[in-house]
This record gives C-alpha cells, structure tokens and sequence, in this order.
C-alpha cells in the first residue's frame, strides 16, 4: 500500500504543477484593457448596427459647419464654413461695418446689406453700403463694396451724391486686412487683432 501512496504523490506533484500552469495560463490571456462597446442607433424610425452603413444627410458626409473650422474647408482658403463664400470675408466684413444697422445680412448668399448711417457729427450727410462677398477664396475679387451717399438739401429731402472711390476702395482694403489676419489667427491659434 506505501507503493501506491508514493507512487500517487508523485504523479499528484506534477499534474498539481500543470493544474497550476493552465489556471495562469488561462488567467493570463484575459485581458484587463479597455474593452469597447458598439450599440445599436437608432435614427428615425430604422435601426443601424455597428458596421452597417448609414444613409448621407441632406447636408453631405459632414454635415454642415456654420462658422466653424473644418479642417479640410480650412486648409482650401475657405475659412471653414459650410457656407458657399469665404467665412474670414463674412466675418471681417461684419467686424469693420459693424458701427452701421444692418438692414439684411444673407451668409449662403454672402450679402450684406446696412441701413442708412448719419455720422454724429454730420447729421446732413447719409450712408448706405451692400458688400457682396462672391467666392470662398479670400481674394480682393471675391469682395466688392457698394456705397450710397445722400445729403439733405434745405427743405429736409435727401438728395444723391456721388461717393468717392477712394472711400470703397479704402473700405475693401480695410476688410481684406482684417480677413487676413483673421486667416492667420486661425491657422497659428493667435487671437486677431
């Protein structure tokens, strides 16, 4: 009977020896990382599962990024609006005619249209702009300004007068600066100034 006794005590060694081995070895293969979910969504009235492939919206793959920084509209010159003109251009043209009342502003179309402005200090004389913004390319012709002047006569009526060029000119160039450095101030993180 001792044989037996020795004889299982040493056949128990190593199978408890392998037991243990399997146990961490199968211990060991369960990972502890992090372990990612896919649920179901559902949109409207269908049900996609992971993987399968969902219907485009109306507004494209991307959606639309109304006065945002889309990185592949961005690096096009576009300043990263889902809009059809330049945002820095938008953007700039409200920053530098912003002392005037907007009569209509149109961001698809890219105009912008004020209302009459009278100076403080020349209470007789009148302004009007339209700027239109034709382009997302952030160019000198993708802007052009219109200006209207009116000055009152004796009896309280407005009367048309022509406006200097240089005064548009000056306007576009003024708009075109600060598109530009609304351009860089994006790219680099900066604040425009």
């Amino acid at each position: 009977m001792m044989m037996v006794m020795t004889l299982m005590k040493s056949m128990l060694r190593p199978c408890a020896v392998a037991l243990v081995f399997a146990v961490s070895a199968l211990v060991s293969a369960c990972d502890s990382g992090s372990t990612e979910y896919a649920y179901p969504e559902k949109i409207g009235n269908k049900v996609y599962y992971p993987g399968e492939q969902r219907p485009d919206s109306v507004f494209g793959k991307e959606g639309i990024d109304l006065f945002g920084q889309s990185k592949r509209n961005a690096d096009q010159g576009g300043g990263g609006s889902g809009l059809g003109i330049n945002s820095f251009l938008w953007r700039a043209s409200l920053d530098t005619i912003s002392f005037m009342p907007i009569a209509s502003a149109d961001p698809f179309g890219g105009v912008i249209i004020t209302d009459w402005y009278a100076p403080p200090e020349t209470p007789d004389e009148r302004f009007k702009l339209n700027v239109f913004i034709m382009g997302r390319a952030l160019r000198a012709d993708a802007l052009k300004i219109a200006a209207f002047r009116q000055i009152k006569d004796g009896s309280g009526n407005w009367a048309d007068k022509a406006v200097e060029p240089s005064v548009v000119s000056d306007l576009e160039n003024t708009v075109l600066t600060r598109a530009r450095k609304m351009r860089i101030a994006a790219q680099t993180g900066a604040t425009p100034n």
